[in-house]
């Protein structure tokens, strides 16, 4: 290996190319051997020879690439879209695992630019644009902030996750708006770098997106309280400040922890919404 270069990965799996120079390949199969990941390049082994592929041309990490049968039968696999108008399919033998280290390699202590929060209760705040670097956590995307703050968005915490054009210290950059909860309170962190670290980093927390999809229909009284909890207000005080009595605000709580909207915290009933009861509440808010 080069000098700084370290192993991350060494294990076994099947490998496959479904698009070579734009042009998809509906005959793709796939080959067994071995792969190796390092802090620099991925390299694809097999019997015949080897492919060496520096990290700088992995581009983006998409979903599923089904060109044919043979590949749709593989559950597990990570798509991998190079600069070079090639798209590679890599499952390894311990998919989950292997796609986790991937991202760090290609995310890890790398410098972005963060805004936490940028929006907190949903008010927007005056926080300005900070350097930050990166770190992909178990199951966890960690932000360390220049001005010495620290962001732990856990995956299965992201109740909305947008990617938008925004002016960024005066230039129209990529922005990757992260609505998640801090000590029971909704925020949402902005984060911008590169087209190419975004798009890598996108994939990632669309990840956490898709675990809190909304499905759920609730009554206008679930809703109000959805809505208060949304707003600060204290599971303690919800009788109050809706004017409910307390065996109807308890019944509504064991309705909403059955669906999975919102989580009890200990017993006597001290609630926290959810990724997706903040998404529920956000949309119900919106809908007033």
């Amino acid at each position: 290996m080069s000098e700084g270069e370290r192993k991350i990965v060494d294990t076994r799996g099947k490998f496959t190319m479904v698009v070579k120079d734009g042009r998809e390949l509906n005959d793709a199969e796939w080959t067994g051997g071995r792969i190796l990941l390092s802090n620099k390049r991925l390299i694809l082994a097999r019997s015949d020879g080897k492919r060496t592929i520096p990290l700088k041309q992995i581009r983006s990490l998409e979903g599923r690439n089904d060109v044919n049968q043979l590949v749709a039968k593989v559950s597990g696999y990570v798509s991998l879209q190079l600069s070079t108008g090639d798209v590679l399919l890599v499952s390894a033998e311990d998919p989950e695992s292997f796609e986790r280290m991937l991202y760090r390699a290609l995310l890890d202590r790398t410098v972005v630019l963060a805004r936490h929060p940028a929006v907190e209760g949903g008010v927007v705040t005056d926080v300005e644009w900070e350097k930050a670097r990166l770190k992909i956590g178990e199951g966890s995307v960690d932000i360390a902030i220049a001005d010495g703050s620290f962001v732990e968005i856990d995956l299965d915490d992201i109740g909305s996750m947008e990617a938008n054009e925004r002016s960024v210290k005066g230039e129209d950059r990529r922005v990757l708006e992260v609505e998640h909860s801090q000590e029971g309170t909704s925020v949402q962190t902005y984060i911008s770098g590169t087209t190419r670290r975004c798009s890598i980093l996108e994939t990632l927390l669309r990840k956490g997106e898709s675990r809190s999809e909304i499905g759920v229909d609730l009554t206008e009284r679930q809703n109000e309280v959805l809505m208060a909890l949304y707003s600060g207000v204290s599971p303690f005080e919800i009788p109050d400040f809706l004017g409910m009595d307390v065996d109807e605000v308890e019944e509504v709580f064991d309705r909403l922890i059955e669906l999975e909207v919102i989580e009890e915290i200990r017993t006597r009933r001290e609630v926290a919404l959810n990724a997706r009861g903040r998404n529920i509440a956000s949309e119900a808010m919106n809908d007033q």
